[in-house]
């Protein structure tokens, strides 16, 4: 069982604070983060993830009562959002296979064909990155969060620039996330996509909300 302990988290920017005191404890369910543009709910996923440093407070991870490091939460975690870019000059195929190698896979070919056309690249596989659609651009980066399995799954506005379709299979990602051994995060002011997740955590009031 994934769970997800914050205590008393703190992020400012020099003299601005995005937030303060966020505390609470989470496990296995769909867990959505609230909050309006500029409320600080982007940032506050950079935290949960690494890839900002809280500037006070704690989050630990833990795996079965085990603590994740940095590395075992790297290779746990899957991230997926608007400013995360690919390579632009390398195709959906070859992004796939460079984050691969990155992650010593052994089996990337079997992932890769599997993940292309579950999110609807498979036309435009051996297309670059740069050239691809707004749309098909967020699509690769869900795979390229994906692919390799993870256990943990941070999200933030997943349905960017995505049409119905698109929006339909971030419902089908958080559905396969529903089981005890995996923890899906959604950071979103998406009234459909917080709709998906059973607890949900405004970062403006600092509270979870009904």
């Amino acid at each position: 069982m994934i769970t997800l302990s914050v205590k008393q988290l703190k992020k400012s920017f020099g003299p601005n604070t995005v937030f303060s005191d966020v505390s609470f404890d989470h496990q296995s369910t769909a867990l959505g983060i609230a909050g309006s543009n500029g409320s600080g709910k982007s940032t506050f996923l950079k935290c949960l993830g690494g890839l900002l440093p809280p500037s006070s407070g704690d989050i630990a991870w833990e795996d079965n009562g085990t603590v994740l490091n940095k590395t075992a939460l790297k290779n746990k975690l899957g991230y997926a959002a608007p400013y995360i870019n690919l390579y632009n000059e390398l195709s959906c195929r070859e992004n796939l296979e460079f984050i691969s190698k990155m992650r010593h896979q052994s089996d990337s070919v079997k992932t890769i064909d599997l993940w292309i056309p579950k999110v609807g690249l498979q036309h435009a596989i051996d297309q670059p990155f740069g050239k691809l659609s707004t749309g098909q651009q967020q699509r690769l980066r869900l795979a390229s969060a994906l692919f390799y399995d993870p256990d943990i799954l941070l999200l933030d506005e997943p349905g960017s620039n995505l049409d119905e379709e698109g929006r339909n299979l971030i419902t089908e990602i958080v559905t396969a996330f529903d089981a005890p051994e995996k923890l899906i995060i959604i950071a979103s002011n998406n009234p459909d996509e917080l709709s998906l997740c059973e607890r949900i955590f405004s970062i403006e009031k600092e509270a979870f909300v009904e």
